[in-house]
């Protein structure tokens, strides 16, 4: 009898045993991957620079007293080196060279009082590259009647106001692309035409101003930064 006491235990325990083994196991909770950084977002693309150009401006005009804006005036010439020059910095691709076109007209209060201070204007100069290469013409027209047809008057005179005779009239916008291996160009006069009441007369000698420039602007595209070498 405690024989089979005996037996009965041991098969028991064996059972027990058995199915302690066999018991799922608790699973541990999956662990999250490691969170990846963000990819490096692309560097932006570089923007065109527009600012106000570097100029020497041979023959100038002055300083507009309700602007302050630099005039100078286009001088008629076929050497490069005598107009204004424009410099445009190492850039990638076409950048562009703007400037407003004026008229020069020379004031008479008297002339206008007395119905005599009419003029018609047309100009016509050249922007060029050093070497000569001509890339555009502009052209101003404009016609003086009277103060209002002015752009402003320039500072520095002996006139009332402490103005001088001479002030920009009529305005055109002119815009030239300048090629990605030009760095500077030219300003040049090519000749001028007047109407007035009495008589037309017309202007091409070297030396002469015939009009007017102001608001030099220059926009390009600034060279990629040059990728440091590496060391060996």
């Amino acid at each position: 009898m405690s024989r089979v006491l005996v037996s009965a235990a041991a098969l028991l325990i064996a059972v027990a045993v058995v199915h302690a083994q066999t018991k799922p196991t608790a699973q541990k909770p999956a662990t999250k991957p490691a969170a990846r950084s963000p990819a490096a977002k692309p560097a932006p693309p570089p923007k065109p620079i527009r600012s106000a150009a570097e100029t020497t401006c041979p023959s100038p005009l002055g300083i507009g007293v309700s602007t302050q804006l630099r005039y100078c005036d286009v001088i008629v010439s076929r050497n490069p080196a005598d107009g204004i020059i424009v410099r445009i910095p190492p850039h990638k691709g076409m950048a562009t060279v703007s400037f407003d076109l004026h008229n020069r007209h020379t004031f008479s209060a008297e002339q206008v009082r007395a119905g005599r201070g009419f003029a018609s204007y047309t100009a016509t100069m050249g922007v060029l590259t050093m070497d000569g290469t001509l890339l555009a013409r502009g052209v101003v027209r404009s016609e003086f009647r009277s103060a209002r047809d002015l752009v402003e008057r320039i500072a520095g005179g002996a006139g009332p106001g402490g103005v001088k005779a001479v002030a920009p009239s009529g305005t055109e916008p002119i815009v030239v692309d300048i090629p990605e291996d030009v760095t500077e160009v030219s300003l040049l006069g090519e000749k001028l035409s007047v109407i007035r009441y009495e008589r037309t007369e017309a202007f091409s000698a070297a030396g002469r101003p015939i009009a007017v420039v102001s608001h030099v602007m220059v926009e390009y595209m600034p060279l990629p930064p040059k990728t440091p070498a590496k060391k060996r």
